[in-house]
Order: C-alpha cells, then sequence, then structure tokens
C-alpha cells in the first residue's frame, strides 16, 4: 500500500498561495497600509494649506517671498553683543542682520541661563537634603517663592524694581567696584574689553590642543585602570592641559591680549558726565534682568530634580561609603551624584529646552533677542507667515541640537552592560 501523494505544503507556500484578499488580515501588512496612508494624510493636508494660503494672498494682493530680508529696516537695534560680532554699526543693515543680532542674543542669554541655572540648582538642591535648617530652610523658601511665581512677573521685578529702582544712579552717576575697572547705573553694567592682539592665536591653538590631548589621556587612563587597576588623576591632568598650557603659551608670546577699559568721562562746558561710547563692555539692564530671572526661575524647578536624583540612589550606598571610612562631601561627589545622574539628566533636558523658549519673554522688556526682532520685523513688513516660519525653524533648531547634546551625554551615564 502506498503513502498518500498528498502532503502538508510548508510555510512559504501556503503564504504564497494566500488569497490577496486575506492579506489585509496580516498585522504587518496592515501597520504598513495605516502608516502608508497617514504619511499621504499629512502631506495633502499641509499641500492644502500651503495651496490655500498662497491663493488668498494672491486674491488681496498681498506680497510674499522671503525678499524682504535684503531690505533696510526701519528701527535701529540696541547695543548688545549681537551688534558687536556682527559689526553691523557705520552701515546699512538688512532685515537679515537683524534677526541675526537677535539670533546671537537670545544664544546669549540661553547659555548664561544654562549654566547660572544648573550651578544655582544643584546648589540648592543639595541644601534641600541638608540637616543644617538654615540651609534648609534657605532652599526650602527659595524653591517654593520662585517656582510659584510667574516667570514674567520676575522678570518685571528684576527689571523694574531692582535695575531701575531709586537707589541706582542715573546716567550720569555711577557705582564702580573691583579697583574701578567695573561701572554701574541705570543704563547697564560696564567692564573692559578683551582687545585680542597679534599672536593671540598661538593661545587659542593652545587650548584647542589642550581637549585634544585631554581627550586622549582620559582613553589612556581608562585603558590603564582596566589593566592594572591603578587610577590616574584625570581631572588635575585636564586643568593643566586646558588651563596651564594655554597660560604657558599666553606667557611665552608676550600677553598678548589688551584689556579696553570703560572709561568714565567729563566733557562740554557744564562738565556733563557719561561713560564714553565705543569704550569697554555694555551689559544694557534689560539682559541682566532677563538672565537673572530665567536663572533663578529654572533652577528652582532644576533643585527639585535634584534633589529627586539624590533620593533615588538606594541609601546603601551611602552607608557603605561611609563604613568604608569616605568623608561626607567625597561620598557626594564621588558616589551619590554620580549614580542620581542617570535620574537627573533626563528631565534636566526638559528645563534647558525651556530656558531657550522662554527668553522668547524678552519681549516685554524690549530686549532685542530673536523673537522680539521677528516682532518688530513683522509690524514693518507684514510677511507674517515668512517671519513666523523662521521663528519655528530657529527655535526648533534650537530644541533639536540641545536634546541631541543631551541624549548624548545620557547614552555615556547609562550603565554598560558586561
Amino acid at each position: 500500500m502506498t503513502a498518500s501523494a498528498e502532503t502538508p505544503s510548508s510555510g512559504p507556500t501556503r503564504a504564497a498561495s494566500r488569497p490577496a484578499g486575506s492579506l489585509l488580515y496580516d498585522p504587518k501588512v496592515r501597520s504598513i497600509f495605516f502608516q502608508v496612508a497617514l504619511l499621504v494624510a499629512v502631506i495633502a493636508f499641509f499641500a492644502w494649506i500651503v495651496q490655500n494660503t498662497t491663493a488668498n494672498l494672491r486674491a488681496r494682493n498681498i506680497s510674499s517671498g522671503f525678499d524682504f530680508l535684503g531690505n533696510t529696516p526701519g528701527f535701529q537695534t540696541v547695543t548688545t553683543l549681537g551688534t558687536y560680532l556682527m559689526d553691523v554699526s557705520g552701515r546699512a543693515i538688512t532685515y537679515l542682520d537683524v534677526l541675526k543680532v537677535g539670533l546671537i542674543n537670545t544664544l546669549l542669554v540661553a547659555v548664561l541661563g544654562v549654566v547660572t541655572a544648573t550651578v544655582v540648582g544643584f546648589v540648592i538642591g543639595v541644601f534641600r537634603l541638608s540637616s543644617n535648617s538654615v540651609l534648609y530652610g534657605f532652599s526650602t523658601i527659595y524653591v517654593e517663592l520662585l517656582r510659584n511665581t510667574p516667570l514674567l512677573l520676575q522678570i518685571f521685578f528684576w527689571y523694574f524694581a531692582a535695575l531701575r529702582a531709586p537707589w541706582v544712579p542715573d546716567a550720569r552717576g555711577r557705582v564702580s567696584f573691583f579697583w574701578d575697572s567695573f561701572h554701574f547705573n541705570i543704563t547697564g553694567l560696564y567692564g573692559p574689553y578683551p582687545l585680542p592682539q597679534p599672536g593671540f592665536d598661538a593661545t587659542l591653538w593652545a587650548v584647542a590642543l589642550g581637549v585634544a590631548l585631554t581627550v586622549v589621556m582620559r582613553w589612556w587612563a581608562r585603558r590603564r585602570q582596566d589593566a592594572t587597576g591603578k587610577q590616574f588623576p584625570i581631572f588635575w591632568g585636564a586643568v593643566g592641559l586646558i588651563v596651564g598650557l594655554p597660560l604657558l603659551v599666553f606667557l611665552l608670546t608676550g600677553s598678548p591680549l589688551r584689556w579696553e577699559a570703560a572709561n568714565f568721562v567729563e566733557d562740554g562746558p557744564v562738565l556733563r558726565r557719561g561713560f564714553q561710547k565705543g569704550s569697554g563692555m555694555l551689559l544694557i539692564p534689560e539682559l541682566i534682568a532677563l538672565w537673572l530671572a530665567l536663572s533663578l526661575y529654572t533652577a528652582a524647578f532644576i533643585a527639585e530634580i535634584v534633589r529627586a536624583g539624590i533620593l533615588a540612589v538606594n541609601k546603601g550606598q551611602t552607608e557603605a561609603a561611609h563604613a568604608l571610612g569616605i568623608s561626607q562631601g567625597k561620598n557626594l561627589r564621588l558616589v551619590v551624584i554620580p549614580q542620581a545622574l542617570r535620574v537627573i539628566i533626563p528631565p534636566l533636558t526638559s528645563q534647558y529646552l525651556n530656558i531657550t523658549k522662554n527668553s522668547s519673554l524678552a519681549v516685554a522688556i524690549a530686549y532685542p533677542d530673536f523673537f522680539s526682532q521677528v516682532q518688530i520685523s513683522l509690524n514693518q513688513t507684514g510677511r507674517a507667515i515668512e517671519l513666523i516660519v523662521i521663528a519655528m525653524l530657529v527655535y526648533l533648531t534650537f530644541s533639536l541640537i540641545t536634546s541631541a547634546f543631551m541624549n548624548y551625554v545620557n547614552s555615556r551615564m547609562k550603565l554598560v552592560e558586561r
């Protein structure tokens, strides 16, 4: 008796013979189909918006395009770091120059805010866990007061109540400090301005070389520790390479850096007092107020993030460190904080993004940041769509770059599975 000629067909043969209508019941096919359909719908929706907007602008005889960026604006920018770097004084500026100045001013306040808020936030966060009643009470009041007060109100406080208070000297007076090198009055904070001289490039190259050698040293120290178990003082080595080496080059090249002082002069028949224009460096009150408000406000949130990260570390780690005779300071710096950073970094990224986006509130005190320059340009040109698109792309780029950098830092802090 012979065996039956019919045998069960294999998996690929059965899939190939499946009817076309039954493919819709395959989860993989359905997921691809719905993703493609959603993508097509989104593209069609935005295409309809662009077409509809273009038709409405044409019907109302409203000009569009980005050609206005080459036109001359009808306003002057305030003297800031952006105007110094762009060198817009003494020449005809364009709307593109104005936006670049605002971009530099936004980057300045964002970088200053991130650095200051991080330092203050970490200190206040550690104070929140202190057994000292004074430090604990101060940090608690700080967090509860600043975190529960609107940021715009804090900006107004620093600008009107602090920097323009009656005790602040007017434009003819001044308060000098640091050996008469810095002067402060209602127009801002004046200080010396660094002017690089020929040969200063060697110091900059020494800084770049020190950073590169620090990376190589860190890699070598890890290989050495894995092989011998001995640690190398990476911190002090980095200080010597990044600070000591450029300082040595700077001295050997004859200190090629001159400081332009902020001179307080008297001129005219009635001895009119004031600061000499073009001399020294000026921090306008709007920048100082925005910097303080953003930094201190965000530091209150960072302090709570730091406190939560430290509390997330197992208490046994601290007890083990004390059992080994490690002091409280070293325990916090070498044991607790490195482990807490894995919890701190993800929410810390959101606070850094908030600093950049909240800087747009500078328009309330007329600080020439990017958003305020966009708003003034919009009022003069009427190119609302173009300028809003530019503003969205700029802030989106800031956010993506910050997120990418913090994600890289977070990936370096993760535990490596071996």
